[in-house]
C-alpha cells in the first residue's frame, strides 16, 4: 500500500454535504521517532494497537461508501458514533496533557479557547509547563511571511524536546493549528516529519480523533473549510484564570476578497453565530464575574444571522456612504446594529468593545447606538491600509481616500470624543513614492490614538499573488515602513495629549510589568493607563479605603501621555455606571 491513504469523511456544509480529506502517514515512513519508542512489554502492546488500527482501517469505509452518503446532510462529529476505525475509548484524552501556544490575532487567542473546550470534553489535562506535556499544540497565524517562519522556528525546537523524550513516557505529539495549517495543508507533514496533526480553523471539533489517529503512529490532518462551522454551541474555556476581559466570536470568515489578504483562503466564506447563543456566552462570561467583552470576526460589522426565518427579509445592507462591496447585497438577517444592541443590554457594567470590523460596514444606526450606550466603549478600529486612492482601487477595499475621510469626520461628529485606530501597509504591489506621501498625509489628517502598521508581504493564492507584480524591493518598504511608523508616533502623541488634565475610566487588570509599585489598565479608548497602586476612595462607600483589584473600575486623573500610553493618578474605586458624572 503506498505511504500515503486518504480516507474521506463526510461533514455538513450548510444544506449540501462535502468531502473533506484526512492524510494519514505510517509513523515508520515518515516520523524521525525511532521504532522502538516503547519499551517492552509496552511496544509490544503497541504494536498490537497499531496492527488493530490498521486492520480496523483497511476494513472500513471505501471512497464509494463516502460518494453514496454524500448527498445527505451529516451532524457534527460526536464522540457517541465515532467512525468506524477509532473506538470510543481512543478518542478519549486519558488525562494526557495538553500545552497550547497562540501565535497572532485575537481570532486565534478564540480558537485555542475553543480547541481546550473540546479537548478538556474529551478528558485532556491543560499543562502550562512545556517539558510535561504530553501533546503540543501551536495555533497558528499565515496572515505574513514573518508569522510563518516564527513557527517553523518554533518547530526546529520542538524536534529537539521530542527526540529527546524519554523511552519510559508516551510518544510526544505536535500539532499545528489554524491558518498556517489551512494554507500549507501537506507541505507541513512533508518538511516537518515531527509533526503528527493538522487541523484549520474549521476543525477543532475533529481533534480527539486526530490525536487517537496519531497515537496509532498516524499522521492526521483536517483542513476542510465550512459553510457554517461557527461552534456556537462550544463554549470556549478561558486560558487566563485571573483575566478580567474576554474575546467572543461572532462570526467567522471573510467574503470581501481584498487582494492582499489570505484570511478568506485560510477561515473561509462569512458565517455568523445565531444572536441566541452569542448572548448566552455573554451572560455567561457576566456570571463568572468578567467585564469586558470583545466582540470578534475577521468582518465584524457585517455580521448577519440568518437563522430565524421570520428574519430573512428582502432588505439590503445599509453601507457606509460611498462604500461598495465585492460581492452581491446581502439580504435580511438580524445584523451588527441589532446585535450590539442586545450585548450591552446583558450586563450595564461590562464593557462591550468590538473588532475587527471593515469600514463599509458602519451605517448611522450602529455609530448612534455606540453613542447612546455607556457601556459600549467610544472606540473604533478604522483600517484604512493606504491613503492612495488608486492603491486602495488595486487592494479592492471597496472606497476612495475621500469616502474613508468623509467617514472618519462623520464618526467623530456622531461620536464626540471617539478613539480611533488603523491598520496600514507599507509597500503594496506598484505603490509609488507620491502614494506612500498620500499615506503619510492620511496618518497627519486623522491622528490616530492606536495603529498597527506592517510592510507589505506577498501571500500565495491570493489575487494580488495572482495578478499584481510584488514590484516594491524590501529595503523600500522597510524604509516607508518606517516613516509611516514614526509620523504615526507623532501624530499619535499630539492626539493623545488632549488627555492630559482629564479624568478616564480605567478597567484595572493587574500591575504595571515595569513597576510593581504601579498598577495597569485600559480606558474607554482601549490605550493603556499606567497609575500608582495606593490606597482610594471607594465611591460606593466613602467611609472606606481600598487598594484596587483586576476587574475594578477606577477614575485616574492623567497627567502625562505618550504615543501609546496615558499616566496618572488614581482618584477613586467607581462603577461603570457611577463613572458618567466625572467623565
Amino acid at each position: 500500500m503506498h505511504p500515503l491513504q486518504c480516507v474521506l469523511q463526510t461533514q455538513r456544509w450548510g444544506p449540501l454535504a462535502s468531502v473533506s480529506w484526512l492524510l494519514l502517514r505510517t509513523c515508520r515512513a515518515l516520523s524521525s521517532l525511532p521504532s522502538t519508542a516503547y519499551p517492552s512489554p509496552e511496544k509490544q502492546q503497541e504494536d498490537g494497537v497499531q496492527k488493530d488500527f490498521s486492520s480496523r482501517l483497511a476494513t472500513g469505509p471505501t471512497f464509494q461508501h463516502f460518494l453514496r452518503n454524500a448527498s445527505a446532510p451529516q451532524e457534527k462529529p460526536d464522540m457517541e458514533d465515532p467512525p468506524p476505525y477509532v473506538t470510543v475509548e481512543e478518542l478519549l484524552g486519558r488525562q494526557r496533557k495538553v500545552y497550547l501556544e497562540t501565535y497572532g490575532c485575537q481570532m486565534n487567542v478564540n480558537d485555542t479557547e475553543i480547541a481546550w473546550s473540546v479537548l478538556q470534553k474529551s478528558g485532556y489535562l491543560r499543562t502550562r509547563n512545556l517539558q510535561e506535556a504530553d501533546v503540543i499544540l501551536l495555533v497558528t497565524c499565515s496572515i505574513r511571511e514573518k508569522a510563518e517562519q516564527t513557527i517553523w522556528n518554533r518547530l526546529q525546537q520542538l524536534k529537539a524536546l521530542k527526540t529527546k523524550r524519554l523511552r519510559s513516557r508516551v510518544p510526544l505529539r505536535i500539532g499545528i493549528l489554524g491558518c498556517m495549517a489551512e494554507r500549507l495543508k501537506e507541505e507541513i507533514l512533508n518538511r516537518e516529519k515531527m509533526v503528527d496533526i493538522l487541523a484549520g480553523p474549521d476543525a477543532y471539533r475533529d481533534l480527539p480523533r486526530l490525536l487517537a489517529v496519531a497515537e496509532s503512529g498516524q499522521q492526521a490532518a483536517n483542513v476542510l473549510l465550512s459553510l457554517d462551522e461557527t461552534y456556537a454551541d462550544v463554549m470556549p474555556v478561558q486560558t487566563s484564570p485571573s483575566a478580567t476581559s474576554a474575546f467572543v466570536s461572532i462570526m467567522r470568515g471573510c467574503d470581501n476578497m481584498c487582494s492582499y489578504c489570505i484570511v478568506p483562503f485560510t477561515r473561509g466564506r462569512e458565517r455568523s453565530r445565531p444572536v441566541a447563543s452569542i448572548l448566552e456566552e455573554v451572560r455567561k462570561l457576566s456570571e463568572q464575574g468578567l467585564k469586558e467583552v470583545t466582540l470578534l470576526g475577521q468582518n465584524v460589522n457585517s455580521f448577519q444571522d440568518s437563522s430565524e426565518v421570520q428574519f430573512n427579509n428582502a432588505v439590503s445592507t445599509n453601507l457606509s456612504r460611498g462604500f461598495s462591496t465585492n460581492y452581491k447585497p446581502k439580504k435580511g438577517g438580524l445584523r451588527f446594529a441589532y446585535l450590539l444592541d442586545q450585548v450591552s443590554r446583558v450586563d450595564p457594567e461590562m464593557r462591550i468593545r468590538f473588532t475587527s470590523p471593515h469600514p463599509k460596514d458602519f451605517p448611522d444606526e450602529v455609530l448612534q447606538l455606540i453613542h447612546e450606550r455607556d457601556n459600549i466603549c467610544k472606540q473604533i478600529h478604522l483600517p484604512a491600509q493606504s491613503g492612495s486612492s488608486r492603491v486602495l482601487e488595486t487592494m479592492r477595499r471597496g472606497y476612495s481616500r475621500e469616502a474613508y475621510v468623509e467617514l472618519i469626520h462623520h464618526i467623530r461628529e456622531s461620536i464626540p470624543g471617539v478613539s480611533l485606530s488603523s491598520d496600514f501597509i507599507a509597500g503594496f504591489c506598484g505603490e509609488t513614492e507620491e502614494d506612500h506621501l498620500q499615506t503619510v498625509s492620511l496618518l497627519r489628517e486623522v491622528q490616530y490614538n492606536m495603529g498597527f502598521l506592517f510592510a507589505y508581504s506577498m501571500r500565495q493564492k491570493t489575487r494580488a499573488y495572482h495578478r499584481l507584480k510584488d514590484d516594491v524591493p524590501e529595503e523600500v518598504k522597510l524604509r516607508r515602513l518606517e516613516e509611516l511608523i514614526t509620523v504615526f508616533r507623532e501624530e499619535a502623541t499630539k492626539a493623545n495629549m488632549a488627555s492630559v488634565g482629564s479624568t478616564q475610566l480605567v478597567l484595572v487588570e493587574g500591575h504595571s510589568k515595569r513597576s510593581a509599585t504601579d498598577l495597569c489598565g485600559r480606558n474607554d479608548g482601549n490605550l493603556k493607563v499606567i497609575f500608582p497602586d495606593v490606597e482610594m476612595e471607594d465611591i460606593n462607600n466613602s467611609d472606606v479605603r481600598v487598594r484596587a483589584q483586576p476587574g475594578d473600575y477606577v477614575l485616574v486623573k492623567i497627567t502625562s501621555t505618550s504615543s501609546q500610553t496615558l499616566k496618572g493618578h488614581v482618584l477613586c474605586r467607581t462603577t461603570l455606571k457611577g463613572s458618567s458624572a466625572y467623565c
